[in-house]
């Protein structure tokens, strides 16, 4: 399964940003940031763009699409109808 506080902790470690850092550029408390990269809470998509745009890298970039397929339409079959629309939308704009 996709982990994604794992990876927006090696995005951020890999940008060389502390969390602090990486929370201020994407306008997001640092708290609420250390907490998705412990596991203790699941960004939405609105927020994972923030900090998306804060590594300056797209949503795209960030679930790496060469990796398994089911992974990820198993992670959309999560998402509310409010951040599936949103989502859409995103990658209509990139298309």
């Amino acid at each position: 399964m996709f982990d994604v506080s794992k990876r927006i902790k090696e995005l951020r470690e890999k940008s060389g940003l502390t969390v602090n850092g990486l929370a201020n550029l994407a306008g997001i408390s640092q708290s609420y940031l250390r907490d998705i990269e412990l596991g203790n809470k699941k960004p939405t998509v609105e927020y994972l763009e923030y900090i998306c745009d804060a590594l300056k890298i797209s949503l795209v970039t960030f679930f790496d699409f060469s990796s398994n397929d089911d992974e990820l339409l198993s992670l959309i079959a999560r998402l509310t109808a409010k951040q599936k629309d949103k989502l859409a939308a995103f990658l209509k704009s990139i298309v």
